[in-house]
């Protein structure tokens, strides 16, 4: 039974190459669960939502002006142009300290035309506006791209209960569009938007939904029944020193109240922690969601240690546990669950070893974990991941026609099991 036992011991020997590969992806993918993987053109702060049009992804940030990035994959990204040759005229009268730079924009597509909200402000002050600019299209060669000055779509001064900057739009499953709003003067705010001009209607309802001594960039993701209210804490816009982090509350209704996981209101310093300083990633904040073909990722902007704390755009995938809360998943791209495929041999393997007087074929077995009976068996199977980050078998793949392995022997058969093939085959106990 020498070629019974050699192949047995083939087994074995591949089904421990075969754990040493799973503890190789699994340290692999913890180590880049806050990685980079994104190229060209990416120094960033304050990201708006990243929107596709026609295969491109377009998202606009901070910057004298207004500037765009496009990407045609999500993963290299080019310096688009600026959106104004000249800053709005209302824009200096409004807030006379500001020269210019608008900040934190955000971008929806409603009722046929792209609505781009940026702030105007200067740093520390209340004195405040929300603005807005339209555009038929995003892609500057459109012989329709322009950007139409809108005017402010709220303002706020000294004394007022808010802080007009940060704006973020959402769109609910029901077809109303929102506002969420604030920075740090009486926290987070909420507005729904006419569709039609995008800005409140007369005598509109502005809802406080969040509050904390330091909070601005809120985000509401609507998912599974509930909205999801990210907001950032502490400090940005200091390098490697900045305190940024993001925290997450939920409502079944928009207009909250938002709890966080301990049930405490976002409204009294509720807030559970979604993401903070990871490694060389510092301060995250200004969180959004993309869902494209059927994946959540979230984009954010962070301080990157490693470059004396330049802000850089990023992208990492959604994840949700069971009980319906999201969780920070690995940087983009990644392999979706059944995507990536690993070669496994399992620790507990058992077989059946045929042996016929003519030419034998021992084919792959695409088993479920447990079997016990059958050809020698190993599995290609899914690699997927729990909620917490760490790698689960999943589903084997469909049978190929891939062979395992062709010997001769001239015994009828013989059964063995892994702890004590050796005993059986050579001592002839055969079926």
């Amino acid at each position: 039974m020498d070629r019974c036992r050699e192949f047995a011991e083939s087994l074995r020997a591949w089904r421990r190459t075969a754990v040493v590969m799973v503890v190789l992806f699994a340290g692999l993918f913890a180590e880049r669960a806050n990685g980079q993987n994104l190229t060209g053109s990416l120094g960033t702060h304050d990201p708006s939502s990243v929107i596709k049009l026609n295969g491109t992804y377009y998202y606009f940030y901070t910057a004298n002006r207004l500037r765009s990035k496009t990407s045609t994959d999500l993963t290299d990204w080019t310096q688009g142009p600026r959106v104004f040759s000249t800053p709005p005229a209302w824009t200096s009268t409004s807030v006379p300290a500001n020269t210019g730079s608008f900040w934190a924009p955000d971008v929806a597509y409603f009722n046929d035309l792209y609505h781009l909200y940026y702030s105007v402000s200067s740093f520390g002050s209340q004195d405040s506006a929300i603005g807005l600019a339209t555009n038929p299209t995003l892609d500057p060669s459109d012989p329709d791209y322009f950007w139409t000055d809108r005017g402010a779509v709220i303002e706020s001064n000294p004394g007022s209960p808010y802080n007009t900057i940060d704006p973020s739009i959402i769109q609910t499953s029901n077809g109303n569009v929102w506002m969420t709003f604030g920075s740090f003067w009486n926290g987070i705010n909420l507005v729904q938007l006419d569709p039609t001009t995008g800005k409140p209607p007369a005598r509109t309802v502005i809802t406080r939904i969040a509050y904390n001594g330091s909070i601005e960039a809120p985000y509401i993701h609507e998912h599974d029944g509930y909205y999801y209210l990210f907001v950032n804490w502490g400090a940005c816009c200091q390098g490697v020193n900045s305190t940024y982090h993001i925290r997450v509350g939920r409502s079944t209704s928009i207009t909250g109240p938002y709890l966080d996981q301990n049930g405490v209101s976002m409204v009294n310093n509720g807030g559970s922690l979604f993401l903070g300083s990871e490694g060389d990633f510092i301060g995250p904040g200004h969180f959004s969601v993309l869902e494209d073909d059927g994946h959540e990722w979230f984009s954010y902007h962070y301080y990157d240690a490693s470059a004396n704390g330049a802000s850089r755009f990023n992208l990492r995938a959604l994840r949700w546990t069971t009980d319906g809360w999201p969780v920070a998943g690995p940087p983009f791209p990644v392999p979706e669950p059944g995507s990536l495929i690993l070669v496994m041999a399992l620790a507990s393997l058992t077989f059946t070893c045929r042996i016929r007087r003519e030419r034998t074929i021992v084919m792959p077995s695409w088993r479920s974990i447990g079997n016990v009976i059958g050809a020698p068996t190993y599995d290609l199977r899914t690699l997927r991941w729990s909620d917490d980050g760490w790698p689960i078998a999943g589903l084997a793949t469909p049978p190929t026609k891939v062979r395992a392995r062709q010997f001769e022997r001239t015994t009828s058969r013989c059964q063995f099991g892994d702890a004590h093939f050796a005993s059986r085959c050579s001592t002839g106990n055969s079926t």
